[in-house]
């Protein structure tokens, strides 16, 4: 039997060895002498490195490496730690043939013989460059972001551990929270929180959600490290690993107080426009029905009191003609507060010293609210003069102290102030600016609600019982008000009381320090003139005509402006007595005709509300509907003595 021989077998192992090293050409492997000079060469080392075996071998190996390494000594530092310890390894650039350097992976471990003595190295080295590409680009890329994060300062970002503590933190999160990074580190979140927000678990119940839905969004207020307050918009976002396991939650906050004050100025303005629109518009309305009631008011006034003196007294008539007219006076107060609240009211507009007419008031006051309210006044004595009309101001300040009598059934303290006051800008309120004084009347009565308080002008809008009151009291101090260039503002809490107060602007006039003494006029005998009364209303017309010829005036008549003119170029007339609200031709036109065509004709406008615009070129008499034979009377008597 034929045996193999142990050389042979031996011979025949190290040649697959060999075989195995030279063609493995992913890694470099070859050996070093005990010097570092190379002694072989695999497939791999040649394409690595790009040395043939012929170039390479007994070259030493230092030449791999780069010149600041090998000035450094690394090459012979690197032999000797493998020589002491048996093995060492790195990572490092190396170069090749042409110069070019890759990122490497090196082992170099001792060989030693039987004996124990050093007879070499073996080095394995692999080419890392793509490995490494790939690395300081992800790295790279962590940074740019880490950076990113870090400088945003307009946005708080920041990372929580799963329990909610903080992990990171950028300057955005300091700018807005005021924390520096050293003091908030490692601390729950819910400290960004109001009390009140953390008693009721907010914080944990927005990371569960955040933890089921995968993020959660919310607005509402966050506390500062000074404890103050702002308005923020938070994110809550979970973040899992390639596992799917949560490893914590990012967390962007911003800051949104100003955009929310803007939002809610901007809502206050429409809001406010709303209510502008919404009284114009009932302005509008209340005013209209005002002037037609004012017409038959007028022709209702008029005709009573023809009839009570044509007729002689009578027991069983004559009361109830008085209680007729009585009736229809009181009629034509309630349309004389509905044309306040619409504006169209015919003020005598002057200097009006505030304080001076809350005083000369205390008497008439104290008589309408009666011994259970306790009034006080705070009047400052250098006030500037207010530009309103002065009788209006005194029944305004009566309704206003009524309505707080009214809301303090069991009494209480009553505090009428005025002070003087400026706006640098129109307001919210439309209030423009420039200087105002403003009459305040506080009542700690029952209040009002916030929807009560936005109606309490409104006509014919009331809290107080059936029968026990109009609704047109603040109507027509909100007309006056308006009418006068200013504003009635209201505040008002359930419980708490309410507060008027009536802005009125600073007269460009002074007051007269002394009052002009008017001289009686002298007796004169009565002469009887050629009237032209015009009305488009048969009803006013009728009455109007009638009333003047009590007087013993002769009258003409006319339907409109047209036909009146028709009467002047047929008749002489001595007085023209008109409406102002008339198709196509306005008394205003009318008067201006008469004053170009007829200057020696007087003219007296017959209006229920100021409603003549200031342009007309001529000085208009007015005769406020509705109107009374004694009030014609002055009216014309006026005319005459002009």
């Amino acid at each position: 039997m034929h045996r193999s021989d142990p050389y042979e077998a031996s011979v025949t192992a190290d040649g697959r060895y060999r075989l195995l090293v030279e063609s493995i050409d992913d890694y470099a492997i070859y050996m070093l002498d005990p010097q570092g000079n190379v002694a072989n060469w695999n497939a791999g080392a040649q394409r690595f490195k790009g040395y043939t075996p012929q170039e390479i071998i007994g070259q030493n190996f230092s030449r791999f490496y780069t010149d600041k390494d090998r000035f450094a000594g690394a090459p012979q530092r690197n032999l000797s730690i493998a020589a002491k310890q048996g093995r060492f390894e790195e990572e490092g650039w190396r170069v090749r043939k042409d110069g070019t350097t890759f990122w490497a992976n090196v082992v170099i471990d001792r060989i030693l013989d039987e004996q124990g003595n050093l007879v070499g190295f073996a080095k394995i080295t692999r080419d890392l460059t793509e490995r490494k590409q790939r690395d300081d680009a992800l790295r790279a890329s962590e940074e740019q972001f880490r950076l990113l994060v870090k400088s945003v300062t307009d946005y708080a970002i920041y990372m929580l551990d799963p329990e909610g503590h903080v992990a990171s933190w950028n300057a955005g999160a300091g700018r807005i929270k005021g924390f520096e990074e050293s003091e908030i580190l490692g601390r729950h979140f819910s400290e960004f929180y109001t009390e009140e927000e953390r008693a009721a678990g907010e914080p944990e119940r927005n990371l569960e959600i955040a933890r089921k839905a995968g993020t959660v969004e919310r607005e509402g207020w966050r506390v500062r490290k000074d404890k103050s307050r702002f308005w923020a918009h938070v994110v809550i976002d979970a973040i899992r690993n390639d596992k799917g396991e949560l490893v914590g939650f990012a967390k962007v906050t911003r800051d949104i107080s100003e955009r929310r004050k803007a939002q809610e100025e901007l809502e206050a303005a429409r809001e406010a426009l709303f209510q502008a629109q919404k009284m114009e518009a009932i302005g509008q309305l209340t005013g209209g029905i005002a002037h037609d009631f004012n017409n038959l008011l007028m022709a209702v006034l008029g005709s009573l009191e023809i009839v009570s003196k044509r007729l002689p007294p009578d027991p069983k008539i004559t009361p109830f003609i008085e209680n007729a007219v009585q009736g229809a006076q009181r009629g034509a107060a309630l349309t004389q507060r509905m044309l306040a609240f619409a504006r169209r009211q015919d003020l005598q507009m002057g200097a009006v010293d505030v304080s001076d007419t809350v005083r000369g008031m205390g008497e008439i006051l104290d008589r309408a609210l009666g011994p259970s309210i306790l009034v006080s006044t705070r009047l400052p004595a250098d006030l500037p003069h207010a530009k309103t009309d002065k009788a209006q101001l005194e029944s305004a300040l009566l309704n206003l102290a009524v309505n707080a009598r009214d809301a303090m059934p069991a009494g209480g303290p009553l505090l009428i102030s005025a002070d003087y006051r400026t706006l640098a800008a129109t307001s919210a309120n439309r209030l423009r600016a420039g200087g105002y004084v403003v009459l305040s009347v506080a009542d700690r009565g029952e209040g009002m609600d916030e929807e009560t308080l936005a109606r309490a002008t409104e006509p014919f809008f009331t809290t107080k019982g059936v029968g026990k009151g109009t609704g047109l009291g603040l109507s027509m101090v909100h007309g006056l008000a308006e009418q006068s260039g200013g504003r009635l503002l209201m505040s008002s809490q359930p419980g708490l009381g309410t507060t008027a107060e009536l802005w009125l602007p600073v007269s460009a006039e002074d007051m007269p320090k002394q009052p002009i003494e008017w001289e009686k006029p002298a007796d004169h005998v009565f002469v009887p003139k050629r009237i032209l009364v015009v009305d488009d209303d048969p009803l006013v017309l009728m009455n109007t005509v009638a009333l003047s010829e009590e007087l013993g005036h002769e009258v003409l008549e006319a339907m409109s402006g047209t036909e009146a003119l028709g009467v002047l170029r047929a008749e002489p007339v001595d007085i023209v007595i008109t409406d102002y609200a008339m198709p196509r031709m306005t008394g205003g036109e009318l008067a201006q005709a008469i004053a170009r065509d007829w200057p020696n004709v007087r003219v007296i406008v017959a209006t229920g509300y100021a409603e003549i615009p200031d342009d007309y070129q001529v000085d208009l008499s007015r005769l406020s509907k509705p109107f009374r034979l004694h009030d014609l009377k002055e009216a014309i008597e006026g005319v005459l003595r002009t």
